[in-house]
């Protein structure tokens, strides 16, 4: 299975896009705080999906999407962090791609879980 191939990975890719172009309107002392945090976990979440399907088995591919998991509620954390601090108005396009992103690699998950029974 190639990465580039899965729906999770181009979900969150577009997850990425929208994080880059919302944060480039944060206030420039920001750059290195908030602006960083929120892109680096952003591209965590895809970078894991394609670690962890470069993996050969699907209990090391299933600890990838754990750690993207993981990237991803550090994300909506840092988005409604983002709204709390004025930095953005409406977050509801985000929140709706965020919660598709987490339903995509929880079903691919709970797919290779099955698959290492």
């Amino acid at each position: 299975m190639y990465h580039s191939d899965l729906e999770a990975w181009k979900e969150s890719i577009n997850l990425v896009k929208s994080i880059y172009k919302i944060s480039s309107s944060f206030p420039k002392e920001e750059q290195y705080g908030l602006i960083s945090q929120i892109r680096r976990a952003a591209v965590s979440i895809p970078s894991n999906i394609a670690e962890g399907s470069a993996r050969t088995s699907a209990k090391e591919t299933v600890r990838f999407l754990d750690i993207a998991l993981g990237s991803l509620a550090e994300v909506e954390t840092q988005i409604i962090i983002a709204k709390e601090l004025e930095y953005i108005n409406d977050i509801e396009n985000l929140t709706t791609d965020t919660k598709k992103v987490n339903a995509l690699i929880s079903g691919l998950r709970k797919y290779f879980i099955e698959r290492s029974e």
